[in-house]
């Protein structure tokens, strides 16, 4: 996946004098044939990612777009006031090319391992925040980034990913896309979760249940209405992100599914990782099946979901008595003093 947009990098460059490209000391080779053939485009810094950040702004406030391309804890943790100031603050046409997005590093352990990254950036105004599900979505993505206006971060993958994506779903930034349709439940994908969403529907649908299935690439801005008409046409709602459940694709969704009002009674879950650190090290695939972001998990969760009993729509008066325990103790004694 990284390949692929380093790859699409240097075609933009190629085609447009405007592209420059700043890597943080990301090894010998990379990017080679930029180096060689546009020096004066091509620049490879030290360990020093804000300063990396300072001056990928200066060239876009001067008409440049800029992609800069390191590690994801470090472009965001590292990064967060320059992000915010330099780039978002400005809108400026800076590209954020995130290697190793989720537990990609578990081999590294906790400060390499970008869990939080999408919650750090999403509360940023004018961020725009890309996780494409396999090499091929991101040249689509990539192929978009040229003109498209203010700051990107484009969150990488492990790379060797199997592709899932389909080439007649048209790709746009900013849009959900919709892989499959089933009336029992949604489930709501982005980045390389899309395999899992996609595998559950599958051997679901042997068992006679129908799942929608809808990919995220774009976690910000969200499409609302894509998501809102898919939630309304099932009782269930299930998301899944390689990403702590706090500020992910989880709890976003949640915020507009709260905002809808929608009957009681439809169910959400969300699957990612818990409000911890991960602890272990290993590899990517040992930590993702202990946090339960996998295709069995989530096949255990939407039959669940869908076989519990859903609750009868409840009345406005039921409705408060069940927000408020002390309802009834409360009328009680506003009774009391009015006598």
């Amino acid at each position: 996946m990284r390949q692929a947009s380093l790859d699409v990098v240097y075609e933009l460059a190629k085609k447009d004098k405007r592209v420059f490209f700043i890597g943080s000391d990301l090894g010998v080779g990379v990017l080679q044939k930029f180096k060689d053939e546009m020096p004066e485009r091509f620049l490879m810094e030290g360990v020093s990612e804000a300063n990396i950040v300072g001056l990928a702004a200066g060239l876009a406030m001067e008409g440049k777009i800029v992609y800069i391309n390191t590690i994801a804890t470090f472009l965001t943790r590292r990064c967060f006031e320059q992000i915010v100031l330099d780039l978002c603050l400005h809108n400026v046409n800076v590209r954020l090319l995130a290697s190793g997005g989720g537990l990609v590093y578990t081999p590294l352990g906790p400060t390499h391992e970008a869990i939080d990254d999408i919650a750090i950036l999403r509360a940023i105004p004018n961020m725009t925040i890309v996780a494409p599900a396999d090499a091929e979505e991101m040249r689509r993505v990539m192929a978009q980034t040229l003109d498209y206006p203010g700051p990107m971060y484009i969150r990488f993958a492990k790379g060797g990913d199997p592709i899932v994506t389909r080439e007649d779903i048209p790709f746009k930034i900013g849009k959900a896309l919709l892989y499959r349709e089933g009336s029992d439940a949604l489930v709501i994908t982005t980045g390389i979760t899309l395999q899992n969403g996609l595998e559950a529907a599958e051997r679901l649908a042997q068992e006679g249940l129908e799942i929608t299935v809808l990919h995220v690439p774009t976690v910000k801005p969200l499409d609302k209405e894509s998501i809102l008409k898919a939630a309304d046409r099932v009782a269930t709602v299930v998301t899944i992100e390689e990403h702590t459940i706090l500020g992910g694709l989880g709890g976003a969704v949640a915020e507009i599914l709260a905002e809808a009002n929608f009957n009681p009674g439809k169910k959400f879950k969300r699957i990612g990782i818990p409000d911890v650190f991960p602890k272990k090290y290993g590899s990517q695939a040992s930590l993702m099946k202990e946090f339960k972001i996998t295709t069995d998990h989530l096949v255990d969760v939407l039959k669940n979901l869908v076989n519990s009993e859903i609750p009868a729509k409840l009345s406005e008066s039921e409705l408060v008595k069940a927000a408020s325990p002390k309802y009834e103790a409360s009328l009680a004694i506003k009774k009391e003093k009015r006598e």
